[in-house]
């Protein structure tokens, strides 16, 4: 693994412990995400995953649920497979998941990050963010929540009000 140079902390953005986060390419605004550091890459919330190839390339169309214990706004991805990889997750269980490259903005920064594809539904966060995409930029300040910026109030209550 080549270790790229980092930005001075100066240049860095903060982030909470918590973040609402966007996916641009997916056309989604607002997705609740714990900032994860314990976490070496990022995951989310995926279901009906369905591989195929298209033009020799390895895809998997997915679909995903934007909103914490919400099935409203549903969005279908189709993205190509950058990896299927066996993921350990904080309970010791092993799974094999897809990864694929996604855009998430964090704090108006929006980077290019590796997403694991898992079934999220009971957890308490749809999406994690983990170390690999906090390295290219952010700093975590675990005292604070959505230091990024919050949507309005109508929208965090699709999200129970949180």
């Amino acid at each position: 693994m080549s270790t790229a140079p980092q930005p001075p902390a100066l240049d860095k953005v903060v982030l909470g412990w918590r973040e609402w986060v966007a996916l641009p390419q997916a056309g989604v605004p607002w997705v609740k995400a714990k900032i994860d550091t314990g976490a070496r890459s990022s995951s989310m919330h995926a279901f009906d995953l369905e591989a195929h190839e298209r033009d020799g390339q390895q895809r998997v169309r997915f679909s995903i649920h934007p909103w914490q214990r919400s099935d409203d706004d549903l969005v279908e991805l189709d993205l190509p497979v950058l990896d299927r990889r066996e993921v350990r997750s904080s309970n010791g269980q092993a799974e094999q998941r897809y990864a694929v490259a996604l855009d998430v903005t964090l704090a108006g920064r929006t980077i290019t990050t590796e997403m694991t594809l898992s079934n999220r539904d009971e957890m308490g966060f749809r999406m994690l963010i983990g170390r690999e995409a906090l390295a290219r930029g952010f700093l975590v300040d675990a005292s604070v929540s959505y230091a990024g910026g919050r949507p309005r109030r109508s929208v965090r209550r699709k999200n129970w009000g949180r």
